[in-house]
């Protein structure tokens, strides 16, 4: 089965963009199920009802979240109806959404799994323990298992693949939108890569207009963020079975 994992999907350009051109990679590389972080989607603070729609339609087969998930309130119904978008599992239990879904994929059940990292981060419940509990619970309903942490540190993200290691198949990070050049298989088969990257304008800063990026460093004040406007490049990553993942940039 080939997996393709795309990077945090930053601003509106960047979700035309994907219904532009996803369908074409998806039938270069054969490419039988797709991720991607949508948390940045909607200028920067979190994913929109109608944005959310277009992924899935673009070929995303389920979009993950992350700390900006609750940044559009029209999103707060879609969590609670829509399987194929997930936020992150260990967010209080009583906050909207899932935190992982079972969808179908060439004849396979793809267990997708959402969590958030605690360092430099908010004081979320335990991701180690978190996906242990959905592993149990879901034994024997899944055949493919994958896992996007959402996390600053990226010692925090290996060190949760490494505990995972041979028990999930593919763990992956997002959140810092740059990508790492550390993606391998891990001692007992894990596929890994810390970070994949952003999906979005490819000047500014991580996506932000370099002005508002330059007086918030400059200033210390408030300023509010808009993504800037360079051309869009998407950084994803191909996670296949017995191969090594595979970085692609389209």
């Amino acid at each position: 089965m080939n997996i393709l994992a795309i990077g945090d999907v930053v601003g509106d350009r960047a979700v035309a963009y994907l219904e532009q051109t996803l369908w074409g990679v998806r039938r270069a590389h054969a490419v039988d199920f797709v991720v991607a972080n949508g948390e940045n989607a909607a200028e920067i603070r979190g994913l929109n009802a109608n944005q959310a729609a277009r992924l899935l339609a673009a070929g995303v087969d389920v979009v993950t979240l992350g700390n900006h998930t609750y940044g559009q309130r029209d999103l707060y119904p879609v969590l609670e109806s829509e399987p194929r978008i997930i936020r992150p599992a260990n967010f209080p239990p009583q906050a909207p959404g899932m935190g992982y879904t079972v969808q179908p994929a060439n004849g396979c059940r793809v267990l997708c799994m959402n969590v958030c990292g605690r360092v430099f981060m908010e004081a979320y419940a335990d991701p180690f323990g978190t996906v242990e509990s959905i592993l149990r619970r879901e034994a024997g309903n899944y055949d493919v298992s994958l896992l996007d942490v959402h996390a600053e540190a990226t010692s925090e993200k290996l060190a949760i693949a490494r505990y995972f290691d041979g028990k999930i198949d593919i763990v992956f990070g997002t959140h810092t939108h740059v990508a790492t050049a550390d993606e391998c298989r891990l001692p007992r088969g894990t596929a890994y890569q810390t970070d994949l990257g952003m999906t979005g304008p490819t000047d500014g800063v991580l996506g932000v207009s370099t002005e508002a990026v330059l007086e918030k460093f400059r200033s210390l004040m408030p300023v509010r963020f808009s993504t800037s406007q360079g051309p869009v490049r998407a950084n994803a990553t191909l996670f296949s079975d017995g191969n090594a993942p595979r970085r692609i940039v389209f």
